[in-house]
C-alpha cells in the first residue's frame, strides 16, 4: 500500500529526517512511535505532500506521489489526520463530516458512506446539529477521523491521535482505530506510547533524532526492545555503572 524509500527531509540547514524507509501493507495499523522532535510528524507530513522531501521515494499502491500536491494526494487515495484535531469549530458536526467527500466524484455513494460513519461513530448521531466547537476533545477526535474517512481513503495517516485525551477516551479512540483495521482500512499511526503501540498495532516503528532505530512485528517485540530503542543508548550511564 505504501512505500517510504531512504527520504530525507530539511528544514532550513537542519536534516529532520534522515534516511527514513516505512513500509505499509494493505489492511495492516502500522505506528510510528518516538519522543518529541524525533521526526515522526515530519514523516507524515512528507507522505501527505505537506513537505518534499530533498532524497528518496514515496509510493502509495506502487504509484509514485513524490513531489505531488498535498490535493492531489488526497484525490489518489490518502487522507491525513493531522495533530489537534483541527475541526471547524463553527460548523455543525454533519458539515464537518461533509467537508471530506467535498472533492469525491463517485457522489452516489457519499451518502452510503456517511451513514456508515454514523454506524461506526454512533454518538455523532444525535450531535449533527451541534458545532463542532461544542464536541470534548475525544468526541472531536472521532469527529476528524469520520470526516478523514468520508474522503473513501486506502490509506489513513493518523498524526497523534491520543494527545491531550484521558485514558478512558484514549482507549475509545483506539477501539474505533481497530474497528476499522478490521473493515481493512489501512492506517499508519504517531504515537508517543511503546505500550500502545504495541498493544494496538500489527507492526512498529521506532523513531529517534530522525531515524528509524528499530522495527518489526508487534508480536515479536517487547516493552524493554522499544523503549531501548525509544530511549537510545546512554554510554555515560554504562561508565557510571561500570565503577560500582
Amino acid at each position: 500500500m505504501l512505500e517510504v524509500e531512504d527520504i530525507h527531509v530539511r528544514y532550513g540547514r537542519v536534516r529532520a529526517v534522515r534516511g527514513v524507509t516505512i513500509r505499509v501493507d494493505e489492511g495492516e495499523m502500522v505506528c510510528i512511535v518516538g519522543p518529541n522532535g524525533a521526526g515522526k510528524s515530519t514523516t507524515l507530513r512528507s507522505i501527505a505532500g505537506s513537505l518534499t522531501p530533498t532524497e528518496g521515494s514515496i509510493k502509495l499502491e506502487g504509484r509514485s506521489i513524490s513531489g505531488h500536491s498535498p490535493e492531489n494526494i488526497a484525490r489518489m487515495g490518502l487522507s491525513l489526520v493531522p495533530e489537534g484535531r483541527n475541526v471547524f469549530t463553527q460548523l455543525t458536526v454533519e458539515e464537518n463530516m461533509r467537508l471530506g467527500s467535498q472533492m469525491r466524484r463517485d457522489r452516489s455513494r457519499i451518502e452510503e458512506d456517511f451513514q456508515r460513519m454514523l454506524s461506526i461513530f454512533p454518538f455523532l448521531r444525535d450531535k449533527l446539529s451541534t458545532p463542532g466547537g461544542k464536541l470534548s476533545g475525544g468526541e472531536q477526535q472521532q469527529l476528524v477521523i469520520a470526516r478523514a474517512l468520508m474522503t473513501d481513503p486506502r490509506l489513513v495517516l493518523l498524526d497523534e491521535p491520543s494527545l491531550g485525551l484521558g485514558p478512558m477516551v484514549v482507549d475509545t479512540v483506539y477501539e474505533t482505530l481497530r474497528t476499522l483495521r478490521e473493515q481493512r482500512i489501512t492506517l499508519l499511526v504517531v504515537e508517543q506510547s511503546t505500550h500502545r503501540a504495541l498493544e494496538n498495532s500489527d507492526r512498529v516503528y521506532i523513531m529517534r533524532r530522525g531515524q528509524i532505530e528499530l522495527e518489526g512485528k508487534s508480536s515479536e517485540l517487547t516493552d524493554d526492545q522499544l523503549e531501548e530503542a525509544y530511549f537510545g543508548f546512554d554510554e555515560a550511564a554504562v561508565d557510571d555503572r561500570a565503577h560500582f
